[in-house]
């Protein structure tokens, strides 16, 4: 099983109509999100047996967000409840599909997560990201699953997916991501994630989509303990890093883009399900792939996130449109 531990949270998303003519205010809809949550939905809808683990309000939005999970076959057993409010994203998409969120995080129950007891048996992977490594002191308390996890001997894979204007101190963030890399087996991260990190970008959809100047930082993350590291590009496809293969990548799948959201935790997903099906989820396996399976694992992640992105809101595909 995969467990997947994070915050859930909901997406205020801009609806097609026009702004409300009274206001002027764009009209949002309600989407269930999430980097985390997003992740394990999508890892239950390939088929790939998942549990969530995260801290979900009793409010109507937290219901919502349970049965969402329910629904796409992910287990919420180590789902923890709390009546403090859901938190909210409200999502900037622009012309070209990109997406920037505005975050309203006080107080919410996912910043109250607590360190579980030992995971059941038959935990053979943990997923771990998004804001959830920020927002003290749930932060805290995912860091200390992640490295415990990883000492008990579970695979497990890092999405920061950088919210800059959630991190309040970037240089103590940047030391802080460095000290994960020992505990983590697989790591992902968009361009716009791996410049902020090395510091020279903002961390938005405003850097550039290359990959250029990016490897020196890249090998020294790799030497701190990944087996290896994907890096998104958005429609130019997916490069990997890896131990036994060396630098790889595909090209992206050409799709009509309505928007982004989602895409890069359909990523996540699918690499995961697809390691599994593979059978290297383990840091030696994954270190170990050659070029021609890494083709494969990217290439399905790649046709994954261009599905997602041809719909509005975090909407990760069923195993059945991959195979049609």
């Amino acid at each position: 099983m995969i467990v997947v531990a994070g915050e859930a949270l909901i997406d205020l998303v801009p609806a097609p109509s026009p702004a409300d003519p009274a206001s002027g205010l764009p009209q949002l809809m309600p989407r269930r999100g999430g980097g985390p949550y997003n992740v394990a939905v999508a890892l239950g809808r390939l088929g790939s047996p998942t549990s969530f683990c995260s801290r979900i309000s009793t409010d109507a939005f937290g219901e919502a967000l349970l049965s969402g999970l329910r629904d796409a076959g992910a287990g919420t057993e180590l789902v923890q409840r709390g009546p403090e409010p859901t938190t909210l994203a409200v999502a900037d998409v622009g012309s070209d599909g990109s997406a920037g969120y505005g975050f309203y995080t006080e107080g919410t129950a996912d910043r109250l997560f607590a360190l579980p007891p030992a995971l059941p048996d038959g935990v053979t992977a943990l997923s771990v990201g998004t804001c959830s490594l920020v927002l003290e002191p749930g932060a805290s308390a995912y860091e200390a699953l992640l490295r415990r996890e990883s000492a008990g001997g579970v695979f497990t894979a890092l999405d920061p997916n950088i919210r800059p204007g959630l991190i309040a101190d970037a240089d103590a963030y940047r030391e802080r991501f460095r000290s994960w890399l020992p505990h983590v087996a697989l790591l992902k991260l968009s361009v716009e994630d791996a410049r902020w990190l090395a510091g020279t970008g903002t961390g938005t959809g405003t850097d550039s989509g290359s990959d250029d100047g990016l490897e020196t930082h890249l090998a020294a993350w790799l030497e701190l303990g990944p087996a290896a590291i994907v890096l998104t590009r958005g429609g130019d496809g997916l490069t990997v890093w890896s131990r036994g293969a060396g630098r790889v990548g595909v090209p992206g799948t050409p799709v009509t883009v309505v928007d982004t959201i989602g895409a890069g935790d359909t990523v996540n997903a699918a690499l995961l399900h697809r390691l599994r099906e593979v059978g290297a989820l383990s840091h030696a396996a994954v270190a170990a792939l050659g070029v021609e399976v890494w083709r494969d694992v990217l290439g399905f992640a790649a046709r994954a996130a261009a599905l997602t992105c041809s719909r509005a809101g975090a909407e990760p595909p069923y195993a059945r449109e991959l195979s049609a």
